[in-house]
């Protein structure tokens, strides 16, 4: 039920962009000038300055000052050309570029007799770092880069800094080297083992305490690359004792170095469980807490989703986090414009809220309404995320009534949720609140209900029409007046509270009829002595005929004695057919009559929807108690949203209980199509007295039935 975010290699400090840094101060303008006149000059153009700065690559690698002048030019000349449009990168590629910045990653033969001093020493093997990280951007350049041997010789720039010399040439080639091994590794798993195996990741940690802070950043951005997914990797940048050193840098007051540290040790977490108690017996939970208040949401977002993962298994680290001060800036960072930030909050709240201590903590310090909020998010794994922690808070009974106050349930079943994982969590959670509406529970809503502000008593009405238990109705809606409380909102001039209202109560009638339905359907006719199916309009033994539409019908007074008051009163009473041989019965088709006649004589027949009507009024006008009941119900199947008024109407004119229970029911079902048709409110607010009294009559029954059930 619970999605992880998925963890980053790196390169996404914004101030890096995919490690395209501009290039040093101090090239020349008109140079510049030049590159981007090229860049607009098409194809022919570049290539042909391709060439030309690969051609001076390949003839100036010595210590000469015009030499390393040219090639300094010409490795900023390519850098640029590749930092300013990724499709150029294939034309320097394919112009030969690669084997010739590989050649001035290292410096040319020095002769100590030949000059005083080493012209841009360390700048030459800078620019060609740098315009070999930026061709990496492009993955499938990383194989041919490294397997050309860029590997070594960056590693061997990551130690310029052992000779002693701290000048910014030094910490510009170092940063520069560390940046193309990023580049190199990023999403590469071969590459990454092969950085490890050329001896890589040692001067990587050592870097992390350079006295540069570019420098330090370079290499966590370079580590943070190379233990993603990298179990090895993992484990030989903890042996190299980094992890003090990153902890530390969790502390810097730049941005830049922080977020590189906490993404560090959050891809050594990711599926490490035994480095992850290494990094929290290191010391390392206290800062990363500290980093959910940082200024830099980068930082803050790496820091929520590795509390995420501290919390994902240890019960005793999920304690931890909440009592060293955790759970307000999450709650803070739920309501931020980052979408990130959010999902990143909502998945660590939902690993915390997974222990019963952190549940009653986590909604009293705010977090419900946040939450609940995010679920109208748009984005898939920001809303399961919201919806795992909500599932997490809805374990703890502590926490119902304030769900149902701040109208969670509602926003829990109307919610328009993206993934199928996301409505079976948000399931699970509202069938975990509804078992625990029992006991205290249950008795600190009701007297929610009595003495909290109207629309806080609206809310608890709603859910518990949702989440009670059927034994529990009664005293719930008609004791303590719920049932009042939700034909309000069905009377509401608000057409969302009319809908809320209308769902409850329909809710509420299913559960009821669960146990009890109350004329849901008719009953099965009272067993008497029929006559017979052969006994139907035939002359024999017959002492009654009936003339109708001026066709005669045979009839036995003994039947029709027993079948009704009206014809006991017709042939017993003092009315003139008592002693009549032939009765004329006007108004009344012959084949509704004879249908009629077929439930006298047998207790049962088939009711075509055409012929329903006529032989309700028939049922009705003779007082034919289950007939009428059977042609209810099948006058209720044919109920539909443009009948409906005809139908209540035709059920208040006969006194078809049944037929208008049905139409009440069917009201309640469709209120959100009907409430759009001109003139049906009007038919909704006559219905509330009946719907009154059907509810009264319904919780009453499946109450006393399910006390039946239990002696």
């Amino acid at each position: 039920m619970e999605q992880q975010p998925e963890r980053r290699e790196g390169r996404s400090f914004p101030e890096r962009k995919g490690q395209k840094r501009k290039l040093e101060e101090g090239a020349a303008a008109v140079e510049d000038r030049e590159i981007s006149a090229v860049t607009t000059d098409g194809g022919q153009a570049l290539l042909s300055e391709v060439a030309a700065q690969v051609s001076v690559l390949n003839s100036a690698f010595s210590w000469q000052e015009s030499d390393r002048a040219a090639a300094k030019r010409a490795t900023q000349v390519l850098a640029e050309l590749a930092k300013n449009a990724e499709d150029l990168v294939n034309l320097i590629v394919d112009g030969g570029a690669v084997p010739a910045l590989m050649t001035h990653l290292q410096a040319p033969p020095y002769n100590g007799g030949d000059l005083a001093e080493k012209p841009f020493e360390h700048e030459v093997e800078k620019g060609s770092a740098f315009a070999l990280g930026l061709l990496a951007i492009k993955p499938e350049y990383q194989k041919l880069i490294v397997d050309k041997g860029a590997l070594p010789h960056l590693v061997n720039l990551l130690k310029r800094n052992k000779d002693g010399s701290t000048s910014r040439a030094v910490n510009s080639v170092i940063r520069r080297a560390a940046d193309a091994i990023t580049n190199l590794a990023h999403e590469n798993s071969s590459i990454k083992t092969r950085v490890r195996m050329e001896g890589g990741i040692p001067p990587l940690v050592e870097l992390l305490e350079f006295s540069d802070s570019k420098v330090q950043r370079a290499a966590a951005g370079a580590l943070r690359t190379l233990a993603f997914k990298n179990d090895d990797n993992k484990n030989q940048i903890v042996e190299c004792n980094a992890l003090p050193t990153l902890i530390l840098m969790l502390g810097s007051e730049d941005a830049a170095i922080h977020y590189e540290a906490v993404g560090v040790i959050g891809n050594l977490v990711h599926s490490s469980p035994h480095i992850k108690k290494e990094v929290l017996a290191a010391g390392a939970l206290q800062p990363v807490i500290g980093l959910l208040s940082s200024c830099c949401p980068e930082s803050q977002r790496e820091a929520a989703l590795l509390l995420g993962q501290f919390a994902s298994t240890d019960s005793d680290c999920k304690v931890h986090i909440v009592q060293r001060g955790a759970v307000r800036p999450l709650i803070e960072m739920l309501q931020s414009p980052d979408v990130q930030l959010k999902e990143m909050s909502a998945f660590a709240l939902g690993r915390l809220a997974q222990d019963a201590h952190n549940q009653a903590g986590i909604a009293h310090s705010g977090g419900l309404g946040p939450l609940l909020k995010l679920l109208d998010s748009r984005n898939g794994s920001l809303q399961h995320n919201a919806a795992f922690a909500l599932y997490g808070l809805a374990d703890n009974e502590d926490n119902v009534s304030d769900f149902i106050r701040v109208g969670g349930i509602q926003k829990l079943q109307d919610g328009e949720f993206i993934v199928q994982a996301t409505k079976d969590c948000v399931s699970k959670t509202l069938k975990r609140l509804e078992e625990k509406i029992h006991g205290r529970v249950l008795r600190h809503l009701l007297y929610l209900m009595h003495i909290s502000e109207k629309s806080i008593q609206r809310r608890v009405a709603l859910a518990l029409a949702h989440l009670c238990s059927p034994e529990d109705q009664r005293t719930i809606f008609i004791d303590d007046n719920g049932l009042e409380l939700l034909l309000g909102l069905l009377g509401s001039t608000n057409t969302k509270q009319q809908l809320d209202g209308a769902a409850a109560l329909y809710k509420l009638a299913n559960k009821s009829m669960a146990l009890s339905p109350v004329d849901a359907a008719p009953p099965s006719p009272t067993q008497r002595v029929y006559l017979g199916e052969q006994y139907v309009n035939n002359a024999t033994l017959s002492d009654v005929t009936f003339l109708v539409e001026g066709r005669t019908f045979y009839a036995h007074r003994i039947c029709l004695l027993a079948s009704s008051d009206a014809f006991r009163a017709m042939f017993d009473g003092g009315y003139r057919e008592k002693d009549a041989r032939d009765i004329e019965i006007p108004n009344i088709k012959w084949e509704v009559f004879e249908l009629m006649m077929r439930f006298i004589y047998t207790g049962s027949v088939d009711i075509t929807t055409e012929i329903s009507k006529d032989l309700l009024r028939a049922a009705d006008q003779y007082l034919l108690e289950g007939l009428k009941r059977l042609c209810e119900y099948t006058i209720a199947q044919d109920i539909t949203l443009e009948s409906i008024g005809d139908m209540y109407e035709l059920s208040e004119a006969f006194h078809a209980m049944s037929l208008r229970q049905a139409c009440i029911l069917f009201i309640l079902e469709h209120f959100d199509k009907l409430s759009s048709r001109p003139g049906q409110n009007e038919l909704v607010q006559r219905t509330i007295p009946e719907i009154r009294e059907y509810f009264c009559r319904a919780l009453t029954q499946s109450t006393t039935n399910l006390q039946s059930l239990r002696l």
